[in-house]
């Protein structure tokens, strides 16, 4: 908690320091600064157009091959490749889960 107090009693001070240092050219003060008010993105956005739409939990074949294909061309990379089949497996989930409800209601209502 001090040294929370001591920051923050001269956290105005060495802010105005860094400004001044990266206007004066000091590039690591500049990079500092520019690191917290746009921080680096984690990743991109990535373009799949030939991705297939996913009405059915069977479907997740087809779009797993488009975006294994992806890769292999090298238009996205691996770690993107993983990232994209994650999500397409939420979905299959999602499209399962609400499946089975349907499912769940019919034999309910009978």
């Amino acid at each position: 908690m001090a040294l929370d107090a001591i920051g923050g009693d001269a956290a105005a001070e060495v802010l105005q320091a860094a400004v001044m240092a990266a206007k004066g050219g000091d590039m690591r003060a500049a990079e500092l600064l520019l690191s917290r008010v746009w921080p680096a993105r984690n990743g991109r956005p990535v373009a799949l157009p030939d991705l297939p739409s996913m009405t059915t939990a069977s479907d997740l074949v087809a779009a797993l091959g488009t975006v294994a294909q992806a890769v292999a061309a090298g238009t996205i990379t691996p770690d993107e490749g993983q990232a994209v089949a994650a999500i397409l497996d939420a979905q299959r989930r999602a499209i399962e889960v609400a499946d089975l409800a349907a499912r769940i209601e019919r034999l309910e209502a009978r």
